[in-house]
């Protein structure tokens, strides 16, 4: 035998670790877009000018939950390598993206602070960037997974600075001080 674990005991591995990474990932983005009072029915977000490239509100949650999951299938891989070099480098990058991740919504949503947001998101894609990195040392697989998120935290990225750009005067205001606009 060359390896000290067969190809199938890899697998359970990865798959025990799956059975908790995965709903662990969903969870916390569900709580984050709970937290944050993420989309359609949060008054100030209503009130906003949306930019021509904002996609139909429903498929938010289905991109951020196939996001969840594949980020919790990817940590499942990385933490199934016991004993990799950069393991452990590439698992507490993956805990800090995480965190961010968290964070974005209710800076968003309920702080109403879009610059900050913005700010936020570019640490988010460079530290993407940086765990993908550090999980293609640990598992080619691994880092493949994270691609797109990657490419969806670059879009959320002009996404949040076209809606900065078209709402200056929201930025940070409370909803109730805040002007609805209503087209006509």
């Amino acid at each position: 035998m060359s390896g000290l674990a067969s190809q199938a005991q890899l697998r359970a591995s990865v798959l025990r670790w799956s059975l908790f990474t995965v709903p662990a990932t969903v969870l916390i983005g569900f709580l984050s877009g709970q937290a944050g009072g993420s989309g359609p029915g949060n008054p100030w977000f209503d009130a906003l000018e949306r930019p021509d490239i904002f996609p139909d509100p429903m498929w938010f949650g289905i991109v951020w939950t196939v996001l969840y999951i594949l980020m919790g299938i990817a940590v499942a891989l990385v933490a199934a390598a016991w004993g990799a070099r950069g393991r452990t480098a590439a698992l507490v990058a993956l805990v800090v993206l995480t965190v961010l991740l968290a964070a974005w919504s209710p800076v968003f949503f309920a702080l109403h602070q879009m610059t900050w947001a913005l700010v936020l998101l570019g640490t988010i894609v460079a530290l993407t960037l940086l765990t993908i990195l550090l999980f293609a040392r640990v598992r080619k697989a691994a880092a493949w997974l994270l691609v797109p998120l990657l490419a969806w935290t670059m879009f959320a990225t002009v996404l949040n600075y076209e809606f900065l750009r078209l709402n200056p005067d929201f930025d940070g205001a409370n909803p109730t001080q805040a002007q609805q606009r209503i087209a006509i």
